[in-house]
């Protein structure tokens, strides 16, 4: 039995907690996005950690297909007992309620945040050809030949496109967007030197960093890496709030029991920083995170904010 709590955050209903308990129903774990990602690989080891420690069994549900909102749909119909869970990425929470003009669900309504589970941070690489090695080349570039600069992106709205405009915001300089279909491509042709800029996930880029055909110009978290340590921040360059980290959260339906919620946190706080699971993540840059719903909730609440204000002024909408 757990100790009567009280979880209320940031515009998310307050929950007083009476003991209701999980059962022993599988667990259904909805990943709306095709496997092998970071959102599948943290709903598997999710779910076998849920399962072994609940004595049940689990099932991953890869549901790929509009941006990541049929998956979500079918999280948000599913039964509030906490046996169907939703393992969903920042920019679906905290991005695209703003960029899509018919986006279809009320993110504080219609589901539950138990924790986030892991971040990745992002970095601000350069093509080794572009003759930009740290932010204050980049600014005396950008500065010279305004709007000349080009930044690549894996998309319009994307949270790497919005580093990009949060970047332009908080040093006043001028670039622009090539927006491409996938990180992929617009990886490929920043080393190839076609663009010569984009914010990529630092997983992504580092075996190019390492190899020198990209230049690692910052970390857009508010610390160092640990696994890129000698890669310095933007803040340590005097870029100060350009904070964009790929992170991945977890969430039940709306109305599911506090204690339910309570017991989902303790578990996947112990599932996730059992030291194998963070050296799994360690190898891909995963670092886990773990706060408390609360914590959580408040963290949406902040990060959508800052999201509606780029967007809204810039006037950018999905395509």
């Amino acid at each position: 039995m757990f100790k009567k709590a009280l979880f209320c955050a940031a515009g998310l209903m307050c929950f007083s907690v009476h003991g209701q308990s999980l059962g022993k129903e599988r667990f259904n774990i909805i990943a709306p996005f095709p496997p092998g990602g970071p959102v599948d690989v943290l709903a598997r080891i999710l779910g076998d950690g849920l399962a072994k420690k609940f004595g049940t069994s689990f099932v991953v549900e890869n549901i790929p297909g509009g941006a990541g909102n049929i998956g979500m749909d079918k999280a948000k119909r599913a039964k509030p007992d906490g046996h169907t869970l939703l393992v969903i990425p920042a920019g679906n929470i905290t991005i695209n309620p703003t960029l899509m003009p018919k986006f279809p669900f009320e993110i504080e309504k219609d589901f539950t945040p138990i924790t986030m589970l892991a971040k990745a941070p992002n970095v601000l690489v350069a093509s080794s050809s572009a003759g930009i090695r740290n932010v204050s080349e980049l600014i005396a570039q950008a500065k010279a030949k305004p709007g000349a600069l080009n930044f690549a992106s894996p998309g319009v709205g994307s949270g790497l496109h919005l580093a990009g405009e949060l970047l332009k915001a908080q040093t006043g300089i001028e670039m622009t967007h090539v927006p491409y279909k996938g990180s992929a491509p617009a990886l490929n042709d920043v080393l190839g030197g076609q663009v010569p800029l984009m914010f990529s996930n630092l997983p992504a880029a580092q075996p190019h960093i390492k190899s020198g055909k990209l230049i690692a110009i910052g970390i857009t978290d508010n610390a160092r890496s640990v696994s890129a340590p000698d890669i310095p921040t933007l803040a340590e360059q005097g870029i100060a709030g350009v904070v964009v980290v790929s992170w991945y959260g977890l969430f039940a339906p709306a109305n599911t029991p506090a204690s339910v919620v309570e017991q989902l946190y303790i578990a996947t706080k112990e599932i996730i920083s059992a030291p194998p699971v963070r050296e799994q993540l360690g190898a891909q840059a995963i670092v886990e995170v773990l706060n408390t719903p609360a914590q959580f909730a408040t963290y949406i609440a902040s990060e959508t904010a800052t999201w509606a204000k780029i967007i809204r002024s810039k006037n950018i909408t999905a395509e």
